[in-house]
């Protein structure tokens, strides 16, 4: 029988909830135990957010020198050396992780686990760590903070050719010819933008009728509109059919569009397809941890599973994935009204942001952002 560790609390992941929330349960006793379920989990969500955030300043900074003409302005041909954009944002990311793990590790009774978690009961967990051990947490409060990532999605030939996710096209070292984007989502629109300002021919495959499917039709069809005038082919009620290698580096796409079928060339292939969540090796039904059908961890209004002690944070309970709704809702860290209720309980309405140039806000409760409620406000800003 196996020796079990006991912890006042175990947070399986690190990213924008794990670390606050390990740092705020310092002093519940003696020690906070921290397990990571996926080796990568931080630095995936450093590549998703961080380095698209420092990206969008150059792309601008580019995307403004091409436009300085319209200006009255001679700047000269306008190029843009990736490999400098890339050790920038690598050297911010290192700074920002190497920080959040120096502090953590310098908490007196906080654990840094490094390996893979799974629970073996509703509140013990299995660590298999990268030093080859097996270990055995225990403690009445476990926090699931595990995020989540592209799924590939089932389209003949994909899975044999070179492709790029969110993560994956942040370490380009060059600007593609023609990049092609599978999604037509916020991630998608977002790099599609942002390669195009770069100076890259980039296409947008969207199976819907409609960009960002969850914005209201005016917006999208805005957006939509926008990325146009900047030259990104965006394809509407497309269906992505097959895909092949061809040569070394490129990738033909057949695409089936309402006005025939299409064929894309393809030097950079980017799968933008939505977000899946990392539950698929935490045994949750070990647990007896409930899911929804796409696998995202059900919890209440104040994050907590249907496994009392046993909360879910982050994109993997699924919802609004922002991280000042995160913040807020951290158990424990919501400050108390004069109600007596918490800030887990107030997020109902809350604001929404769209980096593209221009940005499109959004403030609803999620019902009514289903349908064509809530108030919305776009600005063109400085083109």
């Amino acid at each position: 029988m196996p020796s079990i560790r006991s912890y006042d609390a175990v947070i399986i992941g690190t990213g924008q909830a794990g670390n606050p929330l390990a740092r705020s349960l310092d002093p519940l006793g003696p020690e906070d135990g921290r397990g990571r379920a996926r080796g990568e989990s931080r630095r995936e969500l450093h590549r998703a957010w961080v380095h698209s955030h420092q990206d969008h300043g150059r792309e601008r900074v580019a995307y403004l020198a091409r436009r300085a003409p319209d200006y009255g302005v001679s700047t000269g041909e306008v190029a843009v050396d990736l490999v400098k954009v890339r050790q920038r944002k690598r050297d911010i990311v290192d700074r920002f992780s190497g920080a959040a793990r120096r502090g953590l590790e310098e908490k007196e009774n906080v654990d840094l686990i490094f390996g893979e978690a799974s629970f073996s009961a509703p509140h013990e967990v299995k660590v298999q760590a990268r030093t080859g051990d097996e270990l055995h947490l225990k403690a009445p409060l476990v926090f699931i903070n595990t995020g989540t990532r592209t799924p590939i999605p089932d389209i003949p030939g994909l899975a044999d050719v070179p492709y790029l996710t969110n993560a994956t096209i942040m370490e380009l070292g060059e600007t593609p010819e023609h990049l092609v984007v599978l999604g037509g989502g916020y991630i998608g629109l977002e790099f599609a933008q942002m390669f195009r300002r770069f100076g890259a021919r980039v296409t947008v495959v969207q199976s819907g009728s409609q960009v960002l499917p969850r914005e209201d039709e005016d917006v999208a069809t805005e957006l939509a509109r926008i990325l146009r005038e900047d030259g990104v082919d965006v394809l509407l009620s497309a269906e992505p059919v097959s895909a092949a290698r061809d040569g070394e580096r490129a990738v033909r796409v057949q695409v089936a569009t309402p006005e025939g079928k299409r064929e894309l060339l393809a030097t950079a292939l980017l799968v933008a397809t939505g977000q899946a969540p990392n539950t698929d090796r935490l045994q949750l039904e070990a647990a007896g941890i409930e899911r929804d059908r796409e696998g995202f961890i059900r919890v209440n209004h104040r994050l907590e599973t249907n496994v009392p002690g046993v909360y879910a944070l982050g994109d993997v309970k699924g919802g609004p994935a922002f991280t000042h709704i995160l913040l807020r809702r951290l158990p424990g860290g919501g400050s108390q009204s004069a109600e007596g209720e918490t800030r887990a309980s107030r997020t109902a309405s809350c604001p929404t942001a769209f980096s593209p140039t221009p940005s499109s806000g959004a403030s609803a409760s999620p019902s009514a952002r289903q349908g064509s409620g809530g108030s919305r406000s776009g600005s063109r800003g400085s083109r």
